[in-house]
């Protein structure tokens, strides 16, 4: 049996925000496990750390030593790279679609100015 929000008439948008918290807590989830188990520090301060390293902000403090630092480090970009890959996936074919009318109304109105031109020249050789 399918889930009834995967069956609702906004479903791609539905499973494409679906897929982009999945990847956003598989990530926060491996952060804050990483972090505390490195660090030693409590659960909510890993989680903490981990999410502001994950949205850009900065540590609010350094890990305390090598292994932690490099883990941090490389869940630095796998958590910023993730985030963006998210808003991808819920915004992409928004602005896809965006771009595509953006697109076709640029050439209209280029078409336009040269129907203009050519219609002056006409009108300049009579």
């Amino acid at each position: 049996m399918k889930s009834r929000i995967l069956n609702h008439p906004l479903s791609p948008i539905g499973r494409r925000g679906l897929y982009a918290l999945t990847a956003i807590l598989v990530v926060m989830i491996v952060g804050t496990v990483g972090t505390e188990y490195l660090t030693g520090w409590s659960w909510i301060d890993s989680f903490y750390f981990m999410s502001m390293v994950a949205t850009a902000q900065g540590p609010p403090n350094s890990p305390p030593n090598f292994w932690s630092k490099i883990f941090i480090a490389i869940m630095a970009f796998v958590s910023i790279g993730t985030l963006i890959t998210a808003a991808g996936i819920l915004f992409g074919p928004f602005l896809g679609y965006a771009f595509h009318k953006g697109v076709h109304f640029a050439e209209e109105q280029e078409l336009k100015i040269e129907r203009k031109k050519q219609d002056t020249k006409s009108d300049a050789v009579y």
